[in-house]
């Protein structure tokens, strides 16, 4: 896709946008999260579901066979197989935990996500027994979707076959970039054939939709190597693509990341390789998705966008609609219309409260009709680059008016050409893509506090 520049220029915009804004997978975001949503509390939520409700599953596995210097998210290198196994036990007492908090209940579940981490740490038994344990306490529907992140480095065949039979339909590869340089700077090595090898085994075994996660702005990284990597995944043609930028998490040293800071690209070589990646996708027949996933026009995805029907959450954006997801394991969210919880962070934390036989729920936030109404226009901006304020507002019993803080915020952003407005309808604009996250913190009443 050929991407236009704003009346700033590329680099000019992004030097006066850079403001660091949320990837807003929620609204609030993690951030504003506070210890006010208990265990107790929680449990209430859970308990006052509809018998009809359907509602999505997500399981963290906070451990990796290797921990690669670019990932920021909760995750550490598993000490033994010992430490492994006893989170599963563990796990599965929190699923119990869960299922007591539904009043013995088994809501209909449609979707199920294993992020982490590296769920395929998991030794094949392991994730039999703890799929056999959701079956026990919840109902699975007959279009169940599993879905699971994985690291095609350890990813082998008999992991596959469990997984297919237990109803995996959806997997996600880590690959990030195929460059040995880049590769050895982040201490992530993958080879192709692997990955050829791994997309084969889940093609076989019923998979249907493969993404790929790949990456820009890694250390090393340069448009060459990344087209290069482009080249190598499209002759195994995923049906969807997240192109991933990577950046030093604000307050993270590189000395602490073990990531060589002066081999990290430049602002503008960072744009050089996204650019060069989105035109790559779209003239391969991709089409582009949100912020940063692209995806073949029979994919649902593509659908989704198509429709209106796209949404965001914890795990990025995704066609899922269901109003309930339950997060189980360290850090894991969980998502009601209540608000979010979220399980205590550390490993050793969130074992043991559940030896207390609590719920190891340790932060959260309460949505109000504000939180809400806002959360759905940012949502909209993020899956749709438009929304109807008007509508929205006519919803929550609100006006467009109530915003006039907000629109009057947005008048620097028309002026260089980002968004453009016709009554109480807002559309981004092609070069508005770029900062769209800026664009949305302006309606964060968190963000604009800050």
């Amino acid at each position: 896709m050929s991407v236009t520049t704003s009346r700033l220029g590329r680099d000019a915009l992004i030097e006066k946008y850079d403001g660091r804004a949320p990837r807003y997978t929620s609204y609030p975001t993690v951030a504003q999260f506070t210890p006010e949503v208990t265990p107790e509390i929680y449990a209430g939520w859970l308990n006052g579901l509809p018998d009809d409700e359907p509602v999505s599953l997500y399981i963290h596995v906070p451990f990796c066979s290797r921990l690669c210097w670019n990932c920021a998210r909760n995750a550490r290198p598993a000490i033994s197989r010992g430490t492994v196994a006893a989170y599963v036990l563990y796990l599965e007492k929190e699923l119990l935990a869960v299922h007591r908090a539904l009043g013995r209940r088994r809501p209909r579940v449609s979707s199920i996500h294993f992020g982490g981490g590296t769920p395929n740490i998991l030794k094949p038994l392991e994730l039999r027994s703890v799929m056999a344990t959701l079956s026990a306490a919840f109902r699975f529907v007959g279009s169940l979707e599993v879905g699971a992140e994985l690291d095609p480095e350890t990813l082998t065949k008999d992991w596959v076959t469990i997984a297919s039979v237990n109803g995996l339909s959806r997997a996600s590869l880590g690959v990030q970039n195929l460059d040995r340089e880049v590769q050895a700077a982040v201490h992530r090595p993958e080879a192709f054939d692997h990955i050829a090898d791994c997309m084969r085994w889940l093609r076989d075994g019923g998979v249907t939709s493969i993404n790929m996660d790949l990456m820009y702005g890694l250390p090393h990284q340069t448009r060459a190597n990344t087209l290069a990597t482009l080249d190598s995944m499209m002759t195994l043609r995923p049906e969807r693509v997240s192109l991933l930028g990577y950046a030093l998490a604000p307050g993270m040293t590189a000395s602490r990341t073990l990531i060589e800071a002066a081999a990290l690209p430049g602002t503008s070589e960072r744009l050089d390789q996204s650019d060069a990646a989105a035109e790559r996708l779209t003239s391969e027949g991709y089409v582009h998705i949100g912020m940063d996933h692209f995806a073949l026009p029979e994919d649902d995805m593509c659908r989704a966008q198509a429709e209106g029907r796209l949404h965001r959450n914890f795990q990025g954006y995704t066609t899922d609609s269901t109003q309930v997801v339950i997060g189980m394991g360290p850090s894991a969210v969980g998502s009601l219309p209540q608000g979010f919880a979220q399980n205590a962070l550390q490993v050793g934390d969130w074992r043991k409260a559940l030896d207390h036989d609590q719920l190891p729920v340790a932060l959260g936030a309460m949505l109000s009709a504000d939180d809400r109404f806002r959360g759905e226009i940012i949502e909209r901006l993020l899956c749709d680059f438009a929304v109807d304020l008007g509508e929205i507002a006519s919803r929550y019993g609100r006006k467009p008016r109530d915003l006039v803080h907000e629109l009057s915020r947005l008048e620097s952003f028309a002026a260089d050409g980002l968004v453009e407005s016709e009554g109480a309808h807002l559309k981004v604009t092609e070069a508005g893509r770029r900062v769209v996250r800026n664009i949305c913190a302006v309606f964060d009443v968190s963000f604009r506090e800050a």
